[in-house]
């Protein structure tokens, strides 16, 4: 990890522990034991790019908490970056749980109440400087459900001014939000200013409205996003770009679990457009990222380097 520079990634927001069921195909009333690992889909992409050899770094706060300590010791161990990591003197560092229950599509169990140390980012702890200079810059939906963290999240998406690459993942998780309404509101403010768009089926027609992959692709792009990336589950992805649309098969694998997919996928896409690839190469080769790490239990532990994902690729 470089120590001086602009930085190729910084993702911004939710950060977490995941815990995993090591018994897999029970509910979690009968899982006896878990494994643990780092978490939070910005977190994970931040680790997905570092291992592609990117100089990473993400924006996020944890509790004063052995968790906490875990976080910020697991980011340098993956090669990211942690100065931007805040402390919260009082909210806990989360805890997530899932149940592999589908594998392709587990449920999770959220401990982020009252509120996570994430959702207390504030616009006056930002190095905008830092923002402004990184060759991609990535937010999420979550970012925006509450307080200070809203704020932040605008605030560094405005200095950032759809300078070099600018994700915004949907990233929508119902449970953090009042209302689809008020994500739908929020979303919308955060697309004006992404040249990238990423969600699933259903996030984006939280944010702009029902319509098929198409429809869906074509509302983001007229929100200004250069590339729209809508995610189809088991069917792959469709990416509108430049006057172009098209759909990308999924790598075929045994799902292990899903939540770590999304996260991969994102990690390759930055990876990508960092290395100037054209964007049918770089979403075949995010498929192929995600389809490593859904076929394992863990996320950040599995994420791919380029070797791992390229010999995906020759199968296909």
């Amino acid at each position: 990890m470089g120590t001086g520079g602009a930085y190729d990634v910084i993702t911004m927001g939710r950060v977490g522990v995941d815990l995993y069921p090591e018994q897999g195909g029970v509910p979690l009333s009968e899982v006896r034991t878990f494994a643990k690992s780092l978490g939070g889909s910005p977190t994970n992409v931040a680790v997905g790019a570092a291992r592609y050899g990117h100089r990473t770094a993400v924006i996020t706060k944890v509790g004063a908490d052995g968790f906490g300590d875990y976080v910020r010791d697991a980011l340098r161990g993956f090669g990211v970056d942690d100065r931007f990591v805040g402390t919260d003197a009082e909210l806990h560092t989360p805890i997530v749980f899932c149940e592999l229950l589908p594998p392709e599509s587990p449920s999770i169990l959220f401990y982020r109440e009252p509120s996570a140390p994430d959702m207390q980012l504030a616009p006056d702890e930002l190095d905008l400087d830092a923002i402004r200079e990184a060759r991609v810059f990535w937010t999420t939906g979550t970012g925006l459900s509450g307080e200070p963290s809203r704020s932040a999240t605008i605030a560094a998406l405005e200095a950032r001014a759809r300078s070099g690459v600018t994700v915004h993942d949907l990233d929508y998780r119902p449970a953090f939000w009042s209302s689809p309404d008020e994500a739908s509101e929020q979303q919308r403010r955060a697309l004006g200013h992404a040249t990238v768009a990423v969600g699933n089926v259903e996030e984006c027609r939280v944010a702009v409205g029902d319509g098929d992959a198409e429809t869906l692709a074509g509302k983001l792009r007229d929100l200004g996003a250069d590339l729209a990336i809508v995610k189809l589950g088991g069917e792959g992805v469709l990416a509108s770009w430049a006057g172009t649309v098209d759909r990308f098969p999924p790598v075929p694998v045994r799902v292990v679990n899903g939540l770590g997919a999304g996260d991969a996928f994102g990690a390759a896409v930055c990876h990508g457009l960092l290395e100037g690839w054209d964007v049918p190469r770089t979403i075949r080769f995010a498929n192929a990222a995600g389809a490593h790490v859904a076929a394992r239990l863990a996320c950040a532990d599995e994420m791919p380097d380029e070797a791992q994902v390229e010999a995906l690729l020759v199968d296909v």
